[in-house]
């Protein structure tokens, strides 16, 4: 067990060990539950995942405890799961910060900032560009988050509007559990879909298996294959392991090219009434009534059966933090070289400094190449560069917003410099993302 700090007050800082489960389960599971709930049994299994020694990327070593000393009794933690997300084909290191939870009666006392600070350091020692949280609103931008990426987002339909199949009619398409001889196809099918997203989460093997046999309880998820009658696989489905309220969720849906959704889709929306009549079953859960799609904001199902998909779910935003920019941007060069080789830009040469009322960045471009990023001081001609209030540049750069919503949201974000307008549309278009994290 290494003790990473004492903080006073009776109170030590450590790293977790396999010997804390049991009561990092009970821990989470308090502390996060919802209003209507005595104890959270979804946080209690996605807490023994991660504890398990299993999970592919997070262990129990990657959980901070305060514990108070005389007592033994944890009373904040957080944790570290390390991923690999995407900017348009670029993969980069991401730690997820995530179970961040204090007792009430220790809040206000900083533990989360201690916390926060040691998994900063342990996501930089792997090598991660970026930090993200899902959290509740406007908390983590003190430690250097901006909520730049949606989180969620989707469509729901209802019961009545799942279609009947035809009397004396064979359904096309078979929807089956997943095995691990699958798991192949379905690697493929989300490889191929990350291009529909500026930014997504890679599932290598190892996470694909985890998802498929790894979790436990509430946290798991039902990884369905769809096929032909022959037996000839053509998508798969990913959807919650019990009813979420009233309504099935379903994850990921995605079909191989020259799979028609007009043909596949009313098959699994038939299956999803099937499976959802089953959970309805389960002791706890509720009579269904909805089914929803949770895939972002732009899916092709929404646009296969729009009038079956009534209601629009506004998305939340996931935070991230980019400790080192002038790092992340060199990292994406190929990216930003191809976008300005597609815009009225191509074969530029030129600087582009951005200020963020305090420091800057300094673009250097040559002939179309990113030649150079490197921290600016903007010193007194600060006016003469483009600026950025806070953290707002980060949701340019994640296409969050384009820099018009930018410039209407903030008054202090200001580009008076016509050629660097030009350049900053081109470099970083707005653009959706779908993360579906590493949980």
């Amino acid at each position: 067990m290494e003790v990473i700090e004492e903080l006073g007050d009776d109170l030590e800082l450590r790293q977790a060990t396999i010997a804390d489960t049991e009561a990092l389960v009970a821990f989470n599971a308090e502390i996060h539950r919802t209003a209507d709930e005595s104890t959270s049994t979804f946080i209690a299994s996605w807490t023994r995942d991660l504890m398990s020694g299993h999970h592919p990327t997070c262990g129990p070593g990657d959980f901070t405890v305060v514990e108070a000393t005389q007592s033994g009794e944890i009373v904040s933690s957080l944790n570290l799961i390390a991923q690999t997300w995407t900017y348009s084909g670029i993969p980069f290191g991401v730690g997820r910060v995530e179970l961040v939870g204090t007792r009430p009666e220790y809040r206000r006392r900083g533990l989360v900032r201690r916390q926060m600070a040691v998994v900063h350091g342990w996501s930089a020692d792997r090598g991660h560009l970026a930090q993200a949280i899902t959290g509740i609103p406007h908390y983590y931008r003190q430690f250097g988050y901006e909520m730049v990426l949606d989180l969620g987002g989707g469509r729901t339909g209802y019961r009545p509007y799942i279609p009947d199949l035809a009397a004396e009619t064979a359904e096309p398409y078979r929807v089956r559990a997943a095995t691990l001889d699958d798991l192949p196809f379905i690697a493929d099918l989300d490889e191929q879909a990350r291009p529909r997203a500026l930014v997504s989460a890679v599932r290598d093997a190892a996470i694909w298996r985890f998802e498929l046999e790894g979790r436990h309880g509430e946290s798991r998820h039902a990884v369905q294959v769809v096929e032909r009658l022959d037996g000839q696989p053509v998508g798969y489905v990913v959807h919650a392991g019990q009813l979420w309220g009233t309504g099935l969720v379903v994850r990921a849906f995605e079909l191989a090219v020259g799979v028609s959704w007009l043909a596949v889709t009313p098959t699994v929306l038939r299956y999803l009434k099937s499976t959802a009549e089953k959970y309805q079953e389960q002791p706890g859960d509720r009579a269904w009534e909805s089914f929803s799609f949770a895939l972002g904001a732009a899916h092709p199902v929404y646009r296969a059966i729009p009038e079956r998909l009534p209601r629009k779910i506004r998305p939340y935003a996931y935070y991230l933090r980019v400790p080192a920019l002038p790092a992340f941007l060199r990292h994406i060069a190929p990216v930003l070289e191809e976008r300005l080789a597609a815009s009225m830009a191509t074969g530029h040469s030129g600087e582009l400094r951005l200020g963020f009322y305090g420091d800057g960045l300094r673009l250097v471009l040559d002939e179309g190449r990113l030649a150079a990023v490197e921290a600016w001081e903007p010193g007194e001609n600060w006016e003469a560069a483009p600026a950025f209030p806070g953290l707002t540049f980060l949701q340019l750069l994640f296409g969050y917003r384009s820099l018009a919503e930018l410039e209407y949201a903030f008054a202090d974000c200001r580009v008076d410099d016509a050629e660097a307008r030009v350049l900053l549309d081109a470099l970083f278009p707005r653009q959706p993302s779908h993360v579906w994290p590493i949980d």
